[in-house]
């Protein structure tokens, strides 16, 4: 018998076995390949029991042979000792493992009628975290949820995501997406922020009264001492405290709180280390006696067009003293007035928990769970939160566009930037919420450090910390996926989502025709045979499992939630900065004559008459 004339009759076999018994076992269909099945009327549709003798010699003919001069060149079968090995009709000459004609090319993966979770499996997302710093324990646990590849010392050939720690600048990149924007960090400092806010209260007062009026010092010293002055003329019994805090300042690192402004240390450290006073919240909303503040994460996805999202879930970091309202004796008292973890971790009252509601760290829905418990409207109060995130990062985007355009011009290669920013909130008694700052490079550490005896710490995993700051993570990277866009766009029509409904193709399709698709979709996925499993590499699935069409369905759901542009039309209208940042950097695309840049925009602003001193 001829090779080639054995491998189409398998070809036919193969498929004959495959329309007629769909749901067989594996061993039935390996054994049945060779010749056609008999089915006995009253078996329901089982395959005829076939002689002893008969059995025997299909064993025999299944026996790979001596190769002969003249047999075909063809990929050998299996050994005998693995009979229920599935065979890959990938392999059967002329057809590919979808029952169709091979198209020119070595597999099957570069044909054009590959389906859309095949093109999604060729390669896993790659990960570059050699700049991930204290974020690395959360990324590797969020990489390894997603089956994604991680690449720890970097990479010569480029990878979907850059992971920086800090700063945008880590390394040249020219391609992919970086978790970084730049400008940002200098965006977010205390003095630049107050100057981005400022302008906006100024053109919208009432819409910005959630940031504490702060003033800059050293320049506007002299300002905010008139200034405190002539409100104390007014109102002899208005007695304001005021909370200091360094420009570069982090974890509480330099910050006081002063009555007077006479207090102010203006001695040396002022003039090389700038700062901002604000006045002092005297009325927080107390738990337990405690003053706390939340941390909650934002996305900054895009600047254009403008999309932010919001985690569901954050952190609430509690002082480690009752609090009492400011006092000249009590001022000193750090563990009182500020909820800084990092200061608060080092108090002798400090509480590590392993529950969410419990302890001096514990997440925010347990939070508004206890007050959802005393009558307190929750839906307002997310709200607000809402609101005040919407209208900071509006007043921060004029700015960041010019960073971007001078760091990433239009028309040079770049990559795509996203930013997990961290806003720090407080709620006041009457629930109302005041931003504090914006970090942008929020600590994303999952465990705590742990005194076991005097001098000697340990490092002890944190469940609040990972169970926010993994979903986090996680979930940044779910929305950030390259490859879940390129399916989207590669495959419009025949995308599945998770619930594997049709997509709404009824006004391009008769109804004859769109059922006949639905039909012939249903017996495709029905006929499709599971791949051998292989060992992964960073262009194939970790697993089986990866080729699923939804390879989201072994995750929770997505825990953050755009704000924008959904809720667009309730805040476009004050984006009148953010127009003239775009109108800015239009003019320099056609004169050139300033340098591109965050003074020159400022210079430019001026010149527009929109007022940026109070």
């Amino acid at each position: 018998m001829q090779r080639g004339s054995s491998e189409r009759e398998l070809a036919a076999g193969w498929e004959a076995e495959a329309v007629a018994v769909a749901e067989a076992p594996a061993a039935a269909a390996v054994a049945a390949a060779a010749e056609p099945v008999g089915v006995d009327s009253g078996a329901a549709g089982e395959p005829e029991r076939k002689a002893p003798e008969e059995q025997s010699k299909e064993r025999a003919r299944a026996q790979p042979r001596a190769a002969e001069e003249g047999d075909a060149l063809v990929t050998p079968r299996p050994p005998p000792t693995l009979p229920l090995a599935k065979p890959q009709p990938a392999r059967v000459r002329g057809l590919c493992p979808h029952r169709k004609p091979r198209s020119k090319g070595r597999g099957c993966r570069r044909s054009s009628g590959r389906s859309a979770d095949e093109y999604c499996s060729q390669r896993r997302v790659t990960v570059d975290s050699s700049k991930a710093r204290t974020s690395l324990d959360a990324l590797k646990i969020s990489i390894r949820q997603l089956k994604w590849k991680e690449f720890p010392f970097g990479r010569r050939l480029p990878c979907d995501i850059y992971w920086h720690g800090v700063s945008f600048h880590d390394n040249d990149i020219f391609s992919g997406q970086v978790n970084k924007f730049p400008g940002m960090t200098e965006m977010v400092r205390k003095i630049t922020l107050s100057r981005a806010v400022r302008i906006m209260q100024n053109l919208f007062p009432e819409e910005y009264n959630f940031y504490p009026r702060s003033w800059i010092l050293p320049d506007e010293f002299q300002l905010f001492v008139a200034q405190v002055r002539m409100v104390k003329d007014g109102d002899p019994s208005w007695k304001p405290t005021f909370i200091v805090k360094p420009d570069s300042g982090c974890q509480g690192d330099g910050i006081y709180l002063i009555k007077d402004p006479s207090d102010i240390r203006l001695a040396g450290t002022l003039q090389s280390r700038p700062a901002v006073v604000q006045e002092y919240i005297c009325k927080p909303l107390l738990i337990d006696k405690l003053k706390f503040d939340i941390r909650l994460y934002v996305l900054l996805k895009s600047l254009d067009p403008l999309e932010i999202y919001i985690a569901k879930d954050g952190l609430s970091r509690f002082c480690t003293e009752p609090y009492q309202e400011p006092s000249p004796k009590n001022l000193h008292h750090t563990f009182m007035h500020l909820t800084n973890y990092s200061l608060n971790i080092h108090s002798g009252n400090f509480v590590h928990s392993d529950s969410t509601s419990t302890g001096s760290k514990r997440t925010f829905s347990s939070i508004l769970c206890r007050l959802s418990s005393k009558g307190v409207d929750i839906k307002k109060v997310w709200s607000d939160i809402i609101s005040l995130v919407i209208k900071t990062v509006i007043a921060l985007t004029p700015e960041l566009k010019v960073f971007y355009q001078s760091d990433i011009p239009a028309g040079r290669p770049g990559p795509t930037c996203f930013q997990i920013l961290g806003f720090d909130i407080l709620l006041m008694k009457n629930l109302k919420p005041i931003l504090l700052e914006v970090n942008a490079n929020p600590s994303m550490r999952i465990e705590h450090e742990q005194e076991l005896s005097p001098g000697v710490f340990e490092n002890v995993p944190s469940l609040v910390d990972e169970e926010v700051k993994v979903a986090v993570i996680r979930d940044t990277l779910r929305l950030m996926d390259p490859l879940k866009n390129k399916r989207e766009n590669h495959f419009p029509d025949i995308y599945v989502d998770r619930k594997h409904r049709f997509p709404p193709v009824s006004d391009r399709m008769s109804s004859s025709v769109l059922q006949l698709s639905k039909l012939f979709i249903a017996r495709s996925q029905k006929l499709k045979q599971p791949a051998v499993k292989e060992e992964p590499s960073d262009s194939e699935p970790a697993s089986a499992s990866d080729a699923n069409p939804n390879p989201e369905a072994h995750l929770p759901s997505i825990c953050l939630k755009q704000v924008f542009p959904k809720y667009a039309k309730q805040f476009n209208y004050l984006r009148l900065v953010d127009r003239m940042a775009n109108l800015f950097i239009r003019f320099l695309g056609i004169k050139g004559t300033m340098k591109l840049g965050p003074t020159g925009f400022r210079t430019f602003i001026r010149y527009r008459q929109i007022p940026t001193a109070p």
